[in-house]
């Protein structure tokens, strides 16, 4: 097993979208409700600072890997993409230095059911976060993905899949990052 650590920063705006737990009363007015409640789509820990799942960037690297199908050497046909879908494990989230009461709203016209071209719109907020930075760690287990294979997934799922809501992979434009640098540690 090799680690990695990744240390990211945005290139542009990232956005959370996480599911709303809390009921809507039925006398509270929908626009109303959503003022109260929109900072429950913050991904947030036990002291109240947000996080970037670990997930996102699970799912920004199998998504790169199926979209720029590159070809393993020596394996015919053979791309990457199931390599990186079983064969990394991303262990920790970044939390970011900001708590979820500081993090500002993006009032957004959507379908109301969430679907895109739906016919029926509401107002929705969301979180928005203008710059973020963090360290990502990530244990390769398969060995055909060797540092510079791994190294170009990560600035591409950077620039062309990103994380969060309205992601460039949706055809948004938030959620892309770019590698700073990263640092290789060998063992078991």
């Amino acid at each position: 097993m090799r680690t990695v650590i990744a240390s990211l920063e945005s290139a542009s705006p990232y956005s959370q979208s996480r599911k709303i737990q809390t009921e809507k009363p039925q006398k509270e007015l929908s626009k109303d409700f959503e003022k109260r409640i929109w900072r429950e789509r913050c991904h947030r820990d036990d002291k109240g600072f947000v996080f970037i799942p670990a997930m996102a960037f699970k799912k920004a690297l199998s998504e790169v890997a199926k979209y720029l199908s590159i070809q393993i050497d020596g394996k015919g046909k053979s791309t990457y993409t199931k390599h990186f879908e079983a064969g990394i494990v991303i262990p920790n989230r970044i939390t970011l230095p900001i708590k979820v009461e500081d993090v500002h709203g993006e009032w957004v016209y959507v379908p109301s059911d969430g679907r895109r071209g739906g016919s029926k719109r509401v107002d929705k907020c969301f979180p928005k976060i203008e710059k973020w930075k963090g360290d990502l760690t990530v244990h390769i287990l398969d060995d055909i993905i060797t540092a510079d294979v791994f190294e170009q997934h990560l600035q591409q799922a950077g620039s062309f899949i990103g994380i969060g809501r309205w992601r460039v992979r949706n055809d948004g434009e938030y959620g892309r990052f770019k590698v700073l640098n990263t640092f290789w540690h060998e063992g078991k």
